[in-house]
């Protein structure tokens, strides 16, 4: 495993993390998710993101139990704090001081840790003051309930805003994590500069595009069962967007590329959003602790100008670049 630093922080974190949105508390067992844990451990991740909504809560409280007994100085633990959460009340949701310090408490308890090295606003709340956000973090951080303080899906001016009442605050804002892959591109143009200017990281999720960019889906033909296309939980939701024969055509074509770097699809996919220098980190998720194995591999792998390009060639025509989009 290769590591790299956060931000302009002195927070090292591992080139791939392990993430159980979608997977923890619904499409997978208890068990199925503790094994894939131990996989990420045994791999060399120290790096596990989570979020309070993740299957209602339940996600976090599987990762706890799935971490419990492990040496806590050698984990960074993420959790996020936005989305509606518990019964549905007035202030569950959203980025006002009450849910902010609510949450981040009730996520402690569910983590079985008295910190979070990193807190995440999971989107931008256009309601709700930024001056009062950005205190209930620094009181977080004052408390040593939080390490340091991040965002998910923000915009260029978002960012900017936000890291100008962090220096103001002194509060440690040190990363972004937004969507990224070798198909949806959107924060390169405004994200990336803006972040680069003002010392975050992007930590991204999705880099395999749901799964898509293993190859496994087949254009022409019905998702593979028991796949993600075919949860109904939610899966199914995120990725009916992707299963577009044109997309699936085009991605069969990286196959060849990934043959000759001597990695596989999925690898290929992992290994291609960490060679952005702006990425400290690639959120990956599993349902099999093989996947986690395979995928771990991406780590430390250099694609040289001609690999890149060839990707670029091959997608021409299903790569999404519009700033606008996302978050």
């Amino acid at each position: 495993m290769e590591f790299r630093r956060l931000g302009r922080s002195g927070l090292n974190i591992s080139e791939i993390s392990y993430g159980n949105w979608i997977t923890h508390g619904s499409q997978v067992e208890e068990e199925q998710a503790h094994a894939c844990v131990r996989a990420a451990l045994d791999a060399g991740i120290t790096t596990f993101d989570t979020a309070d909504v993740y299957a209602n809560t339940r996600a976090e409280s599987v990762l706890g139990r799935a971490l419990a007994g492990q040496r806590r100085e050698s984990l960074e633990i993420f959790t996020k704090v936005f989305w509606p959460t518990g019964p549905g009340g007035p202030n569950d949701r959203g980025l006002g001081r009450k849910h902010i310090i609510e949450s981040a408490n009730a996520s402690l308890k569910r983590l079985q840790t008295d910190y979070v090295d990193l807190y995440q606003a999971h989107r931008f709340d256009s309601s709700v003051p930024l001056e009062e956000t950005f205190l209930a973090f620094a009181d977080l951080v004052r408390a040593g309930k939080v390490l340091y303080i991040g965002v998910s899906e923000w915009k260029a001016d978002q960012i900017r805003a936000g890291a100008e009442l962090a220096r103001e605050l002194k509060v440690p804002f040190i990363s972004n994590q937004p969507q990224y892959s070798m198909l949806w591109r959107v924060i390169e143009s405004e994200v990336v500069p803006a972040s680069e200017e003002v010392g975050l990281s992007q930590i991204v999720w999705s880099p395999i595009a749901q799964g898509v960019l293993t190859g496994k889906y087949q254009p022409g033909q019905p998702p593979p069962a028991g796949s993600r296309a075919t949860d109904e939980s939610g899966g199914k939701n995120f990725i009916s967007r992707l299963l577009r024969d044109e997309v699936l055509t085009k991605v069969q074509g990286l196959r060849p590329i990934a043959e000759q770097a001597g990695l596989s699809m999925a690898q290929l996919a992992v290994a291609w959003v960490l060679q952005n220098k702006n990425v400290a980190s690639a959120i990956i998720g599993a349902t099999r602790p093989e996947q986690v194995t395979e995928n771990v591999r991406a780590a430390g792998v250099t694609l040289d100008a001609d690999t890149l390009a060839a990707i670029d060639k091959t997608l021409t025509g299903v790569i999404e670049t519009d700033p606008t989009l996302g978050g």
